[in-house]
């Protein structure tokens, strides 16, 4: 036992470290000493992850030892390892999926129980699935950090300031808002999405209506499910514990067995040229908001339904910026991404 971060880098019986502090500082600093000391370093730690993926693996690299991450996206599930799999034979061309399961823990309740969000989102903390400040996950921001990993080693890039790329979170959705949806038939899941083309990639993280037959309306409680497409293997689904102490200790167990067995994962350098697109995709949005926003929409197609502006095919980057600007005029605002083979009305 230590409070001394010097005394584990200095101990030459300690030959594996594994992160559990969480946040970015200090960890970043220890990670980074652990491995210049020749350790291997595990962590679970997404949002550092997130931020400083290629200086971890170039450390890990050019000190002969190894830095693996499961536990950091999908909690007990393989999605790391799965994606790296695929990569071996595969172009990972698409990822989409439920990566947070406090925000779909919410939904879900919001959707079985018509309990309000402020209600729910109590609960989740209670039972531990949320923290005290649960902005990472209603927000967003936990989401990006899992999508930012996994594009990462999907197209072997670098991505630089994702918080900044286009994240809508479900702060503010309401009762009437799920029993709409409901009633058209639709189930709500707060989903991140990522598509490559040529050098050209997309990335965004925003609520999104789900058909009552698809796997993704029918992820209950905390679960995550994450997919990826590849040009031969197609689509393939990762369902499972997404966050929780034993499903986390898990996927930890499993990189530091992959260590003492000596077994590698695919190597990635981070150093693939792609340019951010944010019109690479377009999509149809309900956009619910006190202030008029046609105005600001007077370039795409609009229809009326119910209480909400229908915004047909426009690029999901523009979508999101206009939808910053409404929300510094109405702060309830709401908007959810709508399948094109769905129609609402």
């Amino acid at each position: 036992m230590t409070d001394d971060i010097n005394q584990i880098l200095d101990d030459q019986e300690t030959d594996v470290v594994v992160e559990a502090i969480g946040g970015i500082e200090p960890a970043h600093q220890y990670i980074l000493a652990a491995l210049e000391h020749g350790k291997h370093v595990i962590t679970a730690n997404k949002a550092v992850i997130a931020i400083y993926l290629k200086e971890f693996t170039d450390a890990a690299e050019a000190n002969n030892v190894k830095f693996y991450f499961e536990a950091s996206v999908g909690g007990g599930i393989p999605w790391i390892q799965g994606l790296e799999k695929a990569l071996r034979i595969d172009n990972v061309n698409s990822i989409s999926g439920i990566f947070n399961g406090t925000s779909n823990f919410i939904l879900d309740q919001m959707s079985r129980n018509g309990e309000t969000f402020v209600k729910v989102l109590k609960k989740a903390q209670e039972l531990g699935y949320a923290e005290a400040d649960p902005s990472a996950d209603i927000d967003g921001y936990d989401v990006a950090n899992k999508l930012c990993i996994s594009a990462d080693i999907a197209y072997n890039i670098d991505i630089k300031d994702h918080q900044d790329l286009p994240i809508f979170g479900i702060r503010n959705i309401t009762c009437s808002d799920v029993k709409y949806f409901q009633q058209k038939g639709f189930s709500v899941k707060l989903i991140g999405r990522t598509r490559q083309s040529g050098n050209k990639f997309d990335y965004a993280v925003e609520p999104a209506l789900f058909l009552n037959r698809t796997l993704e309306a029918n992820t209950p409680d905390n679960y995550n499910l994450i997919s990826l497409n590849g040009d031969t293997i197609g689509k393939l689904d990762f369902f499972g514990q997404g966050a929780g102490m034993l499903p986390t200790a898990n996927a930890v167990i499993q990189d530091i067995l992959d260590i003492k067995e000596q077994k590698s994962h695919l190597k990635r350098n981070f150093d693939k040229r792609m340019e951010y697109c944010p019109e690479l995709t377009k999509g149809n949005y309900l956009v619910r908001s006190k202030t008029d926003v046609r105005g600001l929409l007077k370039n795409y197609e609009l229809s009326q339904e119910g209480a909400y502006l229908m915004v047909h095919q426009i690029p999901v980057g523009e979508m999101h910026q206009i939808m910053k600007v409404v929300l510094k005029a109405d702060k309830s605002a709401f908007m959810v991404n709508v399948p094109s083979q769905g129609a609402v009305a």
